[in-house]
Parts: structure tokens; sequence; C-alpha cells
């Protein structure tokens, strides 16, 4: 435990029989639970982890997990025994898996196997489900190839059981060598992720986000719909956006970038980027309308999608005056003037909405 806190830790393992046991080995010693979620590897991750367990799980088993019966329905109390109802059935919604251990509410390391290979968001989102399930206070992530230093995971954790924010995130960007250990294609293929995912998520200060080490609270899994979260490599970005519509409090740690420890990446970057691209401009718009006009209406859904409109207007008729152009036709003053005033409005429109999604969101930021 850390301050009388819960604490786990969430590994998603997809072929990492190399680095695994590492990863185990140098764990805290104030984390409860170590949640290996084993995404269908093809090498030897899965015995690995079962030959660890045989010589580290060594709790006495209980009679039962720590759970919340369902209470008494007094009329007034509807709403949490539907919520509860829901988690206890919300299972069914996440990539088939098995559970190894009899009793993971005791086992210091468990061992989730999914069934079908779903991705790392799907692993994470898998782990987390557990984690809810058991009460955990902070449940952290940490990569299964060794990529993440478990001497920074107390500095992770100490904001959500301490202060009680709900999301932490590592920040390699914000480190003195980060411009010297990152492979410089990677440190610009974040730099473009993370300035698409400031405005899809409305976190507009948080500049490392394709870091998978994290902290959330309990409370933030309790509010959020961890089984729609996306489920493979743009999972952070995803989650930030999720994290904003709930209203999540957010904090960024400085954290070292580590690399060349012996992981080999499953990532391809110039297939990555358009992928997060597009769900970030889709999840842009689902902020938007979920939280600024169904749960609380704000001025700047009113002024975003005034500058859409006029910039589209503005694009339509700039394409008209090229084709003009091209074709040697002269120009009319009412067309070039309104042209310009599209112009002009669209991109005023644009730095207001821009402006007021800055000032709202910074009370999240802490």
């Amino acid at each position: 435990m850390l301050l009388g806190k819960t604490v786990a830790v969430v590994v998603p393992a997809y072929n990492e029989g190399a680095q695994i046991v590492t990863v185990l080995e140098t764990m805290p010693d104030f984390v409860d639970h170590i949640v290996v979620v084993n995404d269908c590897s093809r090498d030897d991750t899965r015995q690995r982890v079962l030959d660890y367990m045989a010589v580290h799980n060594t709790a006495p088993a209980c009679d039962a997990p720590p759970c919340d019966d369902i209470p008494v329905d007094t009329g007034y109390n509807r709403a949490e025994i539907l919520v509860q109802q829901m988690d206890e059935e919300e299972i069914k919604f996440f990539v088939p898996s098995r559970v190894h251990n009899a009793s993971p509410h005791t086992d210091r390391v468990i061992l989730v196997d999914n069934l079908v290979n779903g991705g790392v968001g799907a692993a994470i989102a898998r782990g987390y489900k557990l984690c809810k399930d058991l009460r955990i206070d902070c449940t952290a992530v940490m990569a299964g190839d060794g990529q993440m230093d478990p001497a920074e995971l107390e500095g992770i954790c100490l904001p959500v059981v301490a202060e009680g924010i709900d999301y932490v995130k590592g920040n390699r960007l914000i480190h003195r060598s980060a411009w010297l250990v990152i492979p410089k294609l990677r440190y610009f293929g974040n730099s473009i992720l993370s300035m698409l995912t400031k405005i899809a998520s409305g976190y507009w200060r948080v500049s490392d986000t394709q870091t998978g080490y994290t902290a959330i609270s309990l409370k933030a899994l309790q509010g959020l719909r961890i089984h729609k979260i996306y489920k493979r490599y743009g999972m952070p970005n995803d989650m930030l956006v999720k994290l904003n519509i709930a209203f999540c409090t957010v904090r960024e740690v400085e954290i070292k970038p580590v690399y060349n420890v012996g992981e080999t990446s499953k990532m391809n970057i110039f297939k990555v980027i358009p992928t997060i691209s597009w769900l970030l401009f889709k999840s842009f718009f689902k902020r938007l309308w979920i939280k600024y006009l169904f749960k609380d209406f704000h001025p700047l859904f009113m002024l975003y999608h005034l500058a859409f409109f006029t910039l589209f207007g503005s694009a339509v008729l700039f394409f008209r005056l090229m084709c003009d152009f091209f074709q040697d036709k002269s120009w009319t003053f009412s067309a070039l003037l309104l042209f310009v005033f599209l112009t002009i409005s669209g991109i005023q429109f644009l730095l207001s909405a821009m402006w007021m999604d800055m000032l709202d969101n910074d009370r999240l930021y802490k």
C-alpha cells in the first residue's frame, strides 16, 4: 500500500517473454497487485509469468473477494443499484479472457489471458476492469517491455493517493535528455499527435500524450465506460478525451525516456499517425457535443461550429475563384469581398473558441 491506499499495476504484454520477468522482479514493494494481461502472445510470455507466480504468489487465500452487496431498493438509490448492476454485467463487452488465478483478490501477481489478440488498449482496459472490481484505489500502467523505470512509479502514483488527482501521466519530453535519447522520428511523431490531442481532448497543457506510464484513481475508473476505450495504439489519446468529458483532473510528472533496454517496437509510426489522427478528429466533435451541449452548455460550442461553417464557405469560394482564375474569368468585387470576410471571420471564431476552450479546461490541469 501507499499512504494507506491500495495500488495495482496493469502490465499489458504481447510477446514480451524476454522482458516480462524483469518487469515483475523490479516492481516496488508498495504495489499490492500486478495484473499481467497476456494479449494472446505467441512466445513464452505466459509461461514465464506462470513460473514467476508459482514462486512468488504466497499470500493466503480467503473465502471471497471484497465486494459491495447490491443494496436494498429504497426508491432513492435506484441510480446506484443500476450502476452496480452495469458494473457486474459489463465484462461481456471486453475482449474474451480468462483469469488464471483462483484468488486474484489475494495474489500479488495476477495473470489474465486474452483469448484473442485485442491490442494494447484492449489489454489495458481488461486490466482496468479487474482493478475496478477489486476496488483498487490507484491503478497504474507499466509496459511489459521494460521501458518504464519502476523507481518512478511512486512519483506517478502519489498525486492520485495523496492529492486526489484523477489521472497522472508521465512526461518524457520535459526531461533534459529527451532530445538526445528519444529517436528523432518518434519525437516528431509524438509532437504531431500531442498537438492534435491537445485540441481534441481539451487538455491543452498536456504535452507528452503518447506515454503509457500512467496512474488513475478508482473514482475516475468508475466514471468511465472503460470497455469503450480505443483498443490499439490510440488508447492514450482516446483516454484523455474520455477523461475530459467526465471532468477528470489531470497532472503530468517528469519521467526519463528509456530506450534500448531490450524492447522491440511493434508500432509503425507511418500507419499509426493517420489512424490516430482520424480517431482524434471524431473524438473532438464527440467531446464538443457531449460536454458542451448535452452536459453543460458553453458558448464555445457555438463558436467552434460557426468557425467551421464560415471556413468551409471560404474554402468553397476559394475553389470557385481559383477555377475562374484558370479559366481567365474576371473576379467580381462582391465575390472577393465575401471570401475575405468569411476567411477573417472564420479565423476569429476559431481562435476565440480555442481560447475559451483553454480557459474552461485549465481548471482540470492540476
